[in-house]
């Protein structure tokens, strides 16, 4: 015998399922919004760092041409590779300042030219240069290098980024 529910035995059946259905909304709205404050927290990040690395590489490109140019005011020659960009002293007290501002930073960018001798081709030119970009703080830097060489009317450029902060 089928028994047909009765409106009696119905009662309250609608609340806990609107409570559920509720329940499931509010948690994927949360985890959308929380999805959302992670993505927007990551695209700043990435502007800040490309902004620092544009900085950095616009104040390479420009002490590089002061070198080649003989503008650049160099630490001295040093037979081994030179290391004045890793402390901050040093840094500081020597770091040229080829871009007076850059856009949307709290400093502008600079730069270190050290001499640098080869032992190895000692009838060459040869600087470290150093660089470094800030982003929208100053605690993001990005620092990057180029190895300047001059050996008559050739000029080579080696370029890498340091990863992490001398100091």
């Amino acid at each position: 015998m089928i028994r047909i529910p009765t409106r009696r035995m119905q009662r309250g059946v609608a609340l806990p399922i609107v409570l559920m259905l509720s329940a499931m909304m509010l948690t994927t709205s949360v985890a959308w919004f929380e999805m959302s404050i992670a993505a927007a927290r990551a695209a700043s990040n990435t502007q800040d760092a490309l902004q620092a690395f544009h900085a950095a590489d616009a104040a390479l490109t420009r002490c590089a041409q002061m070198a080649l140019n003989g503008t650049a005011s160099a630490l001295p020659d040093v037979a081994l590779e030179p290391v004045g960009w890793q402390h901050a002293a040093t840094f500081d007290a020597a770091a040229l300042t080829p871009v007076m501002q850059w856009p949307g930073t709290p400093r502008p960018p600079q730069c270190l030219v050290e001499g640098w001798l080869l032992p190895a081709r000692p009838e060459t030119r040869a600087w470290l240069i150093t660089a470094r970009g800030f982003g929208a703080t100053r605690a993001s830097q990005i620092w990057l290098q180029m190895e300047l060489v001059v050996d008559g009317e050739r000029v080579e450029r080696h370029w890498r980024q340091i990863v992490a902060r001398p100091f």
